[in-house]
């Protein structure tokens, strides 16, 4: 059976580590002196409920699969069955092409051709670049098509701090915004709302023993380095991950059932919402050639 991932690409700095896959583009694992900052998967598996995987020409759900692009309705295949949704993208489980691969970067790249419920292609490259106690990622998407378009990005690695149980780290969001997650609704988010007086202000950390969370959050503050900076800790132990000032959002999902870990802990970057092809809220406007950079990356304290 072929590997459902592909062809692994380490990339190493001193005793830091990442594992980036072929299929996909997913980040697989990222270490630090042996100790795991972000849930891994075997090679052999499929990354569990979208372990690392980059969620491009949109992040989360697309309501129906149906969107307006220029007066012409479009239907995307549906890719989320039990809601009828399509669901985080198209190029999850494509073959990304190695465009170069140092000791500690990499940079691979994939064309999104025009197709059914998408008219305008793209081409996208994405560089993984490892420091000793940081890993940066970069995104790159180019408007390939002859008419603009509006897309968003989104990415959905599950984090931990080494061995440290979930449910004893501390969460801590710079977020006034936030879209609650509404269970079984085909479009399970409601209105933004202020979080101020409710349980989902995590602004001055909270612990994740008891949190439920499927979760967009936005009104992100600036940290004085000019990204958002979302906080997992234990003690004196902390993992920082940034997002620049384009990822308006940043989806929390708290699963108890990843395999391999059981009650895990998803801070997925997004620089839109869910449904935004259709509200059009925080999409990046591309015009005909024209390009956008982004970047987000974790941080080992």
């Amino acid at each position: 059976m072929a590997n459902p991932t592909g062809e692994q690409f380490e990339i190493t700095r001193g005793n830091a580590r990442a594992v980036v896959t072929e299929i996909g583009a997913g980040l697989r694992a990222f270490e630090v002196g042996g100790v795991p900052y972000v849930e891994a998967f075997a090679e052999d598996e499929k990354p569990p409920k979208g372990a690392g995987q980059v969620l491009l020409p949109w992040p989360n759900r697309t309501k129906g699969g149906q969107w307006v692009h220029q007066g012409e309705k479009q239907q995307l295949p549906i890719t989320e069955e039990a809601r009828g949704n399509a669901i985080h993208g198209l190029t999850r489980h494509e073959e990304w092409e190695l465009l170069e691969h140092a000791e500690s970067s990499i940079t691979l790249a994939v064309d999104v051709p025009a197709q059914q419920g998408w008219p305008v292609p793209l081409r996208a490259t994405i560089t993984y670049e490892i420091s000793p106690r940081e890993l940066v990622v970069t995104h790159e998407i180019r408007n390939e098509g002859e008419s603009p378009i509006g897309v968003g990005l989104g990415t959905h690695p599950y984090f931990r701090v080494g061995d440290v149980p979930t449910d004893e780290l501390t969460l801590t969001l710079p977020a006034s915004r936030v879209r609650p997650y509404l269970g079984d609704e085909q479009m399970p988010y409601a209105e933004e709302q202020d979080v101020e007086g409710t349980e989902y202000d995590f602004r001055s950390g909270k612990l994740l023993e008891g949190v439920d969370l499927d979760t967009a959050f936005g009104g992100l503050s600036v940290a004085d380095d000019g990204n958002h900076q979302f906080v997992l800790s234990h003690g004196e132990r902390e993992l920082v991950v940034w997002a620049g000032p384009d990822f308006h959002w940043a989806q929390v999902f708290t699963p108890d059932d990843l395999v391999g870990r059981g009650r895990a802990v998803a801070i997925e970057p997004m620089t839109c919402p869910a449904d935004a092809l259709n509200t059009g809220t925080d999409l990046i406007e591309l015009e005909p050639a024209s390009s956008w950079t982004g970047s987000w990356g974790i941080r080992v304290r």
